[in-house]
């Protein structure tokens, strides 16, 4: 029995209650609330339901909880409830009910933990969006690992994303980049404002050599900005992550789509023009100032380009355009929410803006401030080289993105309990160890019947509890938009149970023993397990190995 099953039982129990008594099912929840007590002798479960609708009926919170115990105790795998303080009820699952959850989740295998929480949501996910003037720094990478990461969960709440990375080819940046490509290739010094780097020369000799009479901005512009751009696009598909969608700047300025987003704001009647120039009127809707969209000289503006390119998400069909921006763009949340809301949309429904915190790699206690090639920040490549993907996805999806973080090369590299990654991987490859050996003395799932009511050591419900709580942490966490839910819930749940559980309750036969109906049941929580951390590390993006 999951947590889900038992709060379906719960108010399907609350629904006969109100039916007998006649009283108003509109104030049943659609969901009843099921959470495991703090303390385990309280019970497996526990539920507020009566608390939560007692007054709204009119009835007394207790006496409503001792009719919906009544209720509940007629469910086939509840072992008992009982009435705790004003009105909450505590429940304990029988054994075999608890332990069918291993057959549950080792039969859904990859499924188990997906839902429809998020159901007939059209989500646009952009994410990482670096400009392609170098390599991706540290904070791209906090985007690349969390974004990615976010668009796995939400799929598995069962919304449809579109993930999307805008690629920022206009603009002073660019020409910047170009004007640097250009100084390399002729031998010269670094413009005052451009960029440096060993990548720059190495760019510029690859444009050289494609072009070996090439000597104006507009070649390394276009040739500059290619090369580099697949450096990135390389770079994040070896970190794992690729893009429904790469979204061309230069594409809202060639197909016209400013000025249709013009059209579109002015039917509003949002639109307005001061000193030469063409405004729209943000602060209608909380922006500290009104934002130019042209130029009295006729040039667009950054601001219109963001106007155009959400319009285009929208016309794409998403129903929620979600951004996320590094921390220097938290001025950017204000002008948005307006722009959305000049677009007549609902900045609450139609547009959400996620702000990240900056990224440390530290190494022998100092922080590590240069790349060996980007010469002035630490890259993408720099983060793998020092601890690998597992890890540096692991640490970056770990922590809540508003929160600054600090990568240890020491500790991500350690191979001790000290090191998350590690201490859930090992999980991983013990439960594979463990299914390897179980082989090897003819023990299979299939050995005999599984009996699940066997699976009752303390050690054996602690882990069920912590297997079935799974689905309901990734609804929760894509709700949220907080990936950093499964890193923790698969270090403080399901390996530290299994760890407890390993230690007491051996599933393979001790010596010449044969094999007996517990361990075959044993053998289905030690692959079950397996598959919780598989799918809680692939929603990381993180792989779960056999053996370490």
């Amino acid at each position: 029995m999951t947590p889900a099953n038992l709060a379906d039982a719960v108010l399907a129990a609350a629904r006969a209650v109100f039916t007998a008594r006649e009283l108003d099912l509109s104030a049943l929840p659609t969901v009843a609330t099921v959470e495991r007590p703090r303390n385990p002798e309280h019970g497996d479960y526990a539920t507020n339901l009566a608390l939560q609708v007692a007054k709204k009926v009119g009835a007394n919170p207790r006496e409503l909880a001792g009719a919906l115990a009544e209720e509940l105790s007629k469910v086939t795998g509840i072992a008992s409830v009982e009435i705790a303080g004003p009105g909450f009820l505590n429940i304990r699952v029988d054994a075999a009910a608890a332990g069918e959850l291993a057959r549950l989740v080792v039969t859904q295998g990859g499924e188990y933990g997906r839902g429809t929480a998020l159901a007939g949501q059209k989500l646009n996910l952009e994410f990482v969006s670096a400009n392609p003037t170098g390599p991706i720094h540290l904070g791209g990478v906090r985007w690349a690992a969390v974004g990615d990461a976010l668009a796995r969960l939400l799929k598995a709440a069962g919304a449809q994303v579109t993930t999307e990375y805008y690629f920022n080819d206009a603009g002073a940046q660019i020409d910047r980049f170009a004007r640097s490509l250009l100084a390399a290739a002729r031998g010269e010094a670094t413009p005052e404002d451009g960029y440096g780097g060993a990548y720059i020369a190495e760019i510029a000799a690859a444009v050289r050599a494609k072009n070996p009479a090439a000597d104006d901005v507009e070649t390394f512009r276009v040739e500059g900005v290619e090369l580099m751009f697949a450096q990135i696009k390389s770079s994040l598909a070896e970190f794992g992550t690729t893009f429904d969608v790469y979204f061309n700047e230069k594409d809202l300025h060639d197909k016209g789509e400013l000025d249709l987003a013009l059209a579109r704001l002015r039917e509003q009647g949002h639109v307005y023009e001061s000193e030469g120039a063409t405004w729209l009127r943000t602060t209608d809707f909380g922006d500290d100032k009104d934002r130019v969209l042209r130029k009295s000289d006729g040039d667009w503006t950054y601001f219109a380009a963001d106007c155009a390119y959400y319009l285009d998400k929208r016309e794409r069909g998403a129903d929620l355009v979600v951004m996320m921006l590094g921390a220097d763009h938290h001025g950017y949340v204000g002008r948005m929410r307006a722009m959305s809301a000049c677009f007549g949309d609902d900045p609450d429904r139609n547009l959400e803006i996620l702000i990240g915190q900056l990224v440390n790699l530290v190494k022998d206690g100092a922080p590590v401030r240069m790349s060996k090639r980007a010469g002035t920040v630490v890259t993408m490549e720099d983060l793998v080289e020092a601890i690998g993907v597992d890890a540096s996805r692991y640490a970056l999806g770990r922590y809540s993105i508003d929160s600054p973080i600090d990568i240890d090369v020491d500790l991500w590299t350690r191979a001790s309990n000290e090191n998350p990654i590690y201490y859930v991987q090992y999980v991983a490859a013990r439960t594979a160890g463990v299914a390897r050996q179980s082989a090897e003395l003819g023990l299979t799932r299939d050995s005999a019947e599984f009996d699940a009511a066997l699976l009752a050591h303390p050690k054996e419900l602690e882990l069920i509890k912590a297997l079935g709580d799974f689905p309901g942490v990734v609804a929760h966490a894509a709700e949220r938009r907080e990936p950093h839910h499964i890193a923790h819930y698969l270090e403080k749940n399901v390996a530290r149970a299994y760890h407890r559980f390993y230690d007491d309750c051996r599933v393979t036969p001790m010596g010449d023993a044969p094999i007996e109906p517990v361990n075959v049941a044993r053998l289905w929580l030690n692959d079950a397990t397996r598959t919780v951390i598989a799918n809680g590390l692939g929603l990381l993006g993180v792989t779960a190995p056999e053996r370490m």
